[in-house]
């Protein structure tokens, strides 16, 4: 596998120019009688499942900015409910909101869009796109597939299979998530070009243990052959080495978010690597975004989703077994929670301290 350089978080925050031109007329009140709204930053989180970066990183990175812009944040977060992201919207609309910041769950986003535009409030899609929305903000997706395809791509060569002729499985994300399918745009871009067909492709989702199980059929009607998987998350990808260590296969295997999970797994072998997307740098694009809505002004970006809305993209970076180090000095790890059990040596292997 070719080894990525990785780079520190000041040199990612690669994202699309934000261009504010010049100001607009501030976005209309949002029901709030006091004429406060436009001080509120509303944001719905969509849950706790999918990644523990809701909770525990993209929250208080968005509150302390927004906080420290002199305005008030509501953060709240869905659950993995659609009804509940539909409740907690009234809510914060019938206090008020200067801006909507909403990342998607199911779909859900949609309606919430539309009665936060019918508000007059400008509408943020946050890391998912929503049908809509004024403005998305994420990591480049179609890149993030691109690096998972990639590394397959590498981990088949440098296991001396040709791609063209290996027996690849794609386990996919979650087709009402509207990042899956530029996830799996990018990396079938890869992979086909480089001669790989999917032997089996299950119905993709953002759950280990539904992996796990959707990958042990795929495993079954294949034989039990197997010669490399692209999993769309780190989370499909822990459910699918899951089946391939009860079968005592290591091949090569992709994801993305550096979870502590996929990191060891990297660490130890069993995924080929992950792709890193530090949630500072789309929090702070996002939030740069929001702040300088709810001061009045008419950011533009220069890249755009094909229906047309401008589009913040943020670089991700692909993370093997030698760059894990970087992940930790970011702050975005931590080298007591990895180096664990077999992990242990691997980290002495790699410098991960």
């Amino acid at each position: 596998m070719k080894k990525s350089s990785m780079i520190s978080l000041a040199a990612l925050a690669g994202a699309s120019a934000l261009v504010l031109a010049g100001c607009s007329t501030p976005s209309g009140d949002g029901g709030n009688e006091g004429g406060t709204a436009s001080t509120r930053a509303c944001v719905i989180l969509p849950d706790t499942e999918s990644s523990d970066r809701w909770e525990n990183g993209d929250r208080p990175a968005l509150e302390k900015a927004f906080t420290d812009a002199g305005f008030e944040a509501d953060i709240q977060n869905a659950q993995g409910s659609t009804d509940k992201m539909a409740t907690i919207a009234d809510q914060q609309l019938s206090k008020g909101c200067g801006v909507m910041l909403v990342v998607d769950y199911q779909g859900a986003g949609v309606a919430v869009t539309e009665k936060a535009k019918a508000e007059g409030i400008p509408v943020i899609a946050y890391d998912r796109p929503i049908s809509g929305a004024d403005y998305y903000v994420s990591f480049d997706n179609e890149k993030v597939g691109e690096l998972e395809g990639q590394s397959v791509v590498d981990g088949l060569e440098a296991a001396g299979k040709d791609p063209a002729t290996a027996i690849v499985v794609y386990m996919g994300g979650d087709p009402s998530d509207g990042n899956a399918a530029m996830f799996h745009d990018g990396a079938v871009k890869v992979m086909e070009a480089a001669g790989i067909k999917p032997a089996a492709e299950p119905t993709g989702v953002w759950d280990t243990e539904k992996s796990a199980d959707n990958f042990e059929q795929a495993l079954t009607s294949l034989g039990g052959k197997v010669d490399a998987v692209w999993s769309a998350n780190d989370a499909n990808a822990a459910g699918v080495i899951s089946i391939l260590d009860k079968n005592g296969l290591t091949v090569p295997v992709s994801g993305q978010d550096a979870s502590v999970a996929g990191l060891q797994n990297v660490l130890l072998g069993k995924q080929t690597a992950t792709v890193y997307k530090p949630f500072q740098l789309e929090a702070k694009a996002a939030s740069d975004l929001a702040i300088a809505l709810l001061n009045g002004e008419t950011p533009t970006a220069d890249k755009k989703l094909d229906d047309g809305t401008p589009y913040i993209a943020v670089t991700p970076v692909l993370v093997g077994p030698s760059d894990v180090q970087s992940v930790i000095d970011d702050g975005n790890a931590k080298a007591s929670e990895l180096c664990t059990g077999d992990v242990a040596a691997k980290c002495d292997e790699y410098g991960v301290k």
